[in-house]
């Protein structure tokens, strides 16, 4: 096999070599029952149980109570929940409630805003997403429907260390990009949704995790198609769902557990994290952070460099040296380095020797 590069993409991301491994194997003949599950019904029993055990799986990863919540695996990425979520839980007598801290973050604002009433809570665009705007202070309207929040900030770098208090208002996250890198009390939230393209698996399927009481609040003057409630009743097998990345989201999910979970994870996230931050901070200002130093995301490391020149120098030594996804988000340019669950210490080490290395050759 050629050598597996040292994979930085922020999404599609890295997946752990054994969960590709398993695949491969299976591919073609899966489970022994001479077919790919490629090609097997989803109404099968086989594709039944995959389903079933998978969101068992990761209601227990989060540590959430399968007697509370409700699992669905739907289509269109995270993306497409900024438009659903409103759809089925904004009232038109009510506010839906956002806190603005990067790209994602306003466009889930501005699809609600589409469907019904909206306020920004709080914002960090004045200083360029660059920080975690303090929550402590804001205040919800009388009729706010739900307060949302991106926990991880892909792009931008940034992250919400801790959950904000907020009364009794439903609490709704969007967990793309940091699901299942870190212990959170999850319970907080009445609704928590991810692409799977980071840290749960290849992309095509996407989780909306919703809490079973406030899943019956939900506005049943949409299409069907559109309603969580739908989803739920049907086990996510309404259409037809993504079975393979489903599959191989399962796979992610055992690998997951057999690390040790979250609360395992969380501590080599941060040992990877610190390696490269620990360079970005140690070349007096060769490489420049981007965000405040309390707000830093252990998923998503950005800086920049003097000139474009520079960056450019960087990006094309990186891939001569086995680096691949360094590259910032094209809206915004500079570096990124996406160190999800599956991206191993080696890679991060290897990254920071480098740009030791690369700092002594240009500064």
């Amino acid at each position: 096999m050629t050598k597996r590069l040292y994979n930085f993409n922020p999404g599609p991301a890295a997946l752990p070599l054994e969960v590709l491994e398993e695949a491969q194997e299976t591919f073609v003949d899966f489970q022994g029952t001479g077919i790919s599950l490629l090609e097997m019904s989803h109404r099968s029993r086989g594709v039944e149980q995959l389903n079933q055990e998978t969101q068992q799986l990761l209601l227990h990863l989060l540590n959430l109570p399968t007697s509370d919540y409700e699992v669905l695996f739907m289509g269109g990425g995270a993306s497409t929940q900024f438009a659903l979520l409103p759809m089925n839980f904004l009232p038109a007598n009510q506010t839906a409630h956002y806190v603005l801290t990067g790209s994602f973050a306003e466009k889930a604002y501005k699809e609600a805003a589409y469907l019904g009433k909206t306020q920004i809570a709080a914002s960090s665009k004045d200083q360029n997403w660059q920080y975690i705007p303090d929550l402590h202070e804001t205040e919800l309207t009388a009729d706010a429907a739900y307060l949302h929040l991106t926990l991880n900030n892909t792009i931008e770098g940034s992250r919400f260390q801790q959950i904000p208090e907020v009364g009794s208002t439903p609490l709704v996250a969007d967990m793309t990009s940091d699901i299942l890198s870190r212990q959170l009390d999850l319970e907080r939230f009445s609704m928590i949704y991810a692409g799977a393209q980071k840290n749960l698996g290849p992309a095509g399927v996407t989780v909306a995790i919703v809490r079973k009481t406030w899943l019956q609040q939900a506005s049943t003057q949409i299409p069907e198609i559109m309603r969580y409630e739908t989803f739920a009743k049907h086990q996510s097998l309404y259409n037809t769902p993504p079975v393979h990345a489903i599959y191989m989201m399962n796979l992610v999910l055992k690998w997951t557990l057999q690390q040790g979970g979250a609360a395992s994870l969380e501590l080599q996230n941060k040992h990877k994290a610190k390696l490269i931050y620990d360079i970005i901070d140690g070349t007096s200002g060769f490489y420049q952070g981007l965000i405040a130093h309390k707000d830093r995301s252990d998923m998503n490391i950005t800086w920049r460099m003097s000139s474009e020149q520079i960056e450019k120098a960087f990006i094309q030594e990186s891939r001569e040296n086995g680096f691949e996804g360094l590259a910032g988000h094209r809206s915004v340019g500079g570096m990124r380095a996406s160190a999800y669950n599956a991206v191993p210490l080696e890679a991060c080490q290897a990254l920071a020797d480098f740009m030791k290395a690369f700092a002594r050759k240009y500064g």
